[in-house]
């Protein structure tokens, strides 16, 4: 019973949501294992990585409200994200199968779009979406990387791509004036999406290795240029009193 002695449901809406993404993302790993002679550690880490993001949910979005069409679109994105992050690890064993996995990838990039037109055709905008999606975004490009390492696309270099906004992160830990909110913008989105695209093109078997490495340090360059002009951003008003928030 709830204060007003209404019965209350046995499962919360928000778990109903849970349990679906866990069986797809079930579903999806059963299904990608006999491709990469995944052992226990492709299990494992799909485990790992769906637990995280079902504890990230069940803390922050409160028990009895609807999930939304916007955060189901991301969770179901998430999915695809989970099991790609995964087989990171095994692309040098997919063979002729990379090209199904860069088709999974795609689909995860095309699914980016989908929660923020859901979100604002629904009217559902909420700061727990906006995270969630972008939490997607950087565990996704760290994914990618790992596949590009693996794949024999570059070297381990090519990891800073997806580890540089988790030093971000870390580095606000004990400089709180990084973690303040930054405005929205179209520089730093555009150079999220290149990164995603110019890794799935450096995965592409006909792609020479030279040439991804080119394309991926161009990247790396991007980034690191776009994470200065917000650093400096941010030092600029570092002594302003804002509610802490980290980089998207």
């Amino acid at each position: 019973m709830d204060s007003q002695g209404q019965p209350q449901p046995a499962i919360s809406p928000t778990a109903i949501d849970l349990l679906w993404g866990g069986a797809l993302t079930a579903a999806l790993a059963a299904g990608l294992a006999p491709l990469v002679s995944a052992d226990w550690r492709f299990f494992t880490l799909a485990a790992v990585l769906f637990g995280g993001i079902a504890l990230a949910v069940i803390t922050r979005w409160p028990v009895n409200r609807d999930f939304g069409w916007a955060n189901r679109a991301t969770l179901l994105r998430g999915s695809l994200v989970v099991v790609l992050v995964a087989a990171a690890p095994f692309a040098d064993q997919l063979g002729g199968w990379l090209w199904g996995y860069l088709t999974l990838a795609l689909v995860a990039l095309i699914l980016d779009g989908v929660d923020g037109k859901l979100a604002r055709l629904t009217n559902s905008h909420s700061d727990f979406g906006a995270r969630f999606d972008m939490e997607l975004d950087a565990l996704f490009i760290l994914g990618l990387c790992v596949a590009t390492l693996a794949a024999g696309k570059a070297g381990a270099w090519v990891v800073a791509l997806g580890l540089m906004r988790y030093l971000f992160m870390a580095t606000a830990w004990g400089l709180p004036w990084l973690g303040r909110p930054l405005p929205d913008s179209f520089r730093r989105k555009t150079i999220c999406v290149w990164q995603i695209v110019t890794l799935m093109v450096a995965l592409l078997p006909p792609i020479p290795d030279s040439f991804a490495s080119g394309a991926l340090a161009t990247a790396l360059v991007l980034l690191a240029w776009s994470f200065s002009l917000d650093i400096r951003w941010l030092y600029q008003r570092r002594h302003t009193h804002e509610p802490s928030h980290l980089h998207p």
